[in-house]
Order: structure tokens, then C-alpha cells, then sequence
């Protein structure tokens, strides 16, 4: 009995048979007038979806742990803010006469510079000088760096964003305190 040439498809066909068999084999369907029951991972409880959201949490603190987001998020509000005290009434308004565009540009360039410092981290440095820069430019042109809260968040959210360090190690929150009022041995001896 002479089998299948060596290197034909026939010879390929009878070694994939043993798989094909094993594939083949699959758990027998349910009867027709019976539900199916999900399997664990489709049951979502309380459990699952506490896992979820820590899932999402620690996710959210390792993004916002990989950039200077403190200083990009007041650098925007501080553009924002410009921005809404720019279209505030008339007799709110001290100065917008001919530098009406300078009124706009400047915060609307600092709300730009506080969205690239969150999503681009690693030119951090030049959009800082650059919000520094308008938050200082928008005390000439936007009601007085929109009444001096604006300019001042543009500032402090500038200083942080450029004195970030993206190798840092986490830092401890909080010494512990033990219940005399002590403080207690840092247990990450910090």
C-alpha cells in the first residue's frame, strides 16, 4: 500500500488532520428551549466594576503622573479665564480699545500652550517660557490679566510646568501620625 508522495498536498492534508480533529471538538450547544447562562466574565457586580474603576484610577494617576498636569491645567484655567473676563460688559471691561485682537490672541495662546504642556509633555519647557510670556503680555492686553487672577494661574501654572521632572520618583503624601499625636517612622523612610 504505497501512501501520499513525500512534499504533495496529500501528504500536508493527512498531517493536519490531527488538528483539525482537535478544533473540531467543541462543547455541545444547548438545548433549544433552554437560556443560556452567562459565563463569569459577562456578569459585571459589584466587584467587577469596583475593579474596573480602580483599573481607570490608577490608569488616570499614570497618565497624569507622566506630564506636568498641575501646571498645564492652570496655565488653561488662566487662559480661560482671561478669555471670559475679555467678554464681560462694557463698564466691567478697563481696557480693550485698540488691542482688541491682542485681547483675544493672548489668552486664547496661553489656553493653547496649557492643552501642549498636558498632551506634550516632552517640549514642556518651551510652552512654559511661551505661557509665561502671554500670562505677563496679558496684563497690557486683557483687563489687566483678567483682573490679576488669570495672569497670576498662567504664572504659577508656567513655573510648575517648566520645573517639572519627568524621572522623579513618587513622593509620600503624608508622614504618619500614630495615635499620641506623634509622628511615626515614614515607612518609606523618606
Amino acid at each position: 500500500m504505497a501512501g501520499p508522495e513525500p512534499g504533495t498536498p496529500a501528504e500536508a492534508e493527512a498531517q493536519v488532520e490531527p488538528e483539525a480533529q482537535v478544533e473540531a471538538q467543541v462543547e455541545p450547544e444547548a438545548p433549544a428551549g433552554s437560556e443560556a447562562r452567562p459565563g463569569p466574565e459577562v456578569q459585571a457586580g459589584p466587584k467587577a466594576r469596583a475593579g474596573a474603576v480602580a483599573r481607570a484610577r490608577r490608569s488616570w494617576r499614570g497618565w497624569r503622573g507622566r506630564r506636568p498636569f498641575w501646571g498645564g491645567v492652570l496655565v488653561l484655567f488662566g487662559g480661560a479665564e482671561i478669555l471670559f473676563t475679555v467678554r464681560a460688559p462694557l463698564p466691567v471691561v478697563l481696557h480693550i480699545g485698540i488691542q482688541g485682537l491682542a485681547g483675544y490672541l493672548v489668552p486664547a495662546v496661553m489656553v493653547l500652550c496649557g492643552l501642549l504642556i498636558l498632551f506634550n509633555p516632552a517640549q514642556r519647557l518651551f510652552y512654559s517660557i511661551l505661557a509665561v510670556l502671554a500670562s505677563l503680555g496679558s496684563w497690557l492686553t486683557s483687563n489687566l490679566g483678567g483682573f490679576l487672577l488669570g495672569m497670576l494661574f498662567g504664572v504659577i501654572g508656567s513655573c510648575l510646568a517648566f520645573g517639572w521632572l519627568p524621572d522623579q520618583p513618587p513622593r509620600r503624601r503624608w508622614l504618619r501620625r500614630d495615635r499620641t499625636g506623634r509622628k511615626a517612622a515614614d515607612p518609606a523612610g523618606v
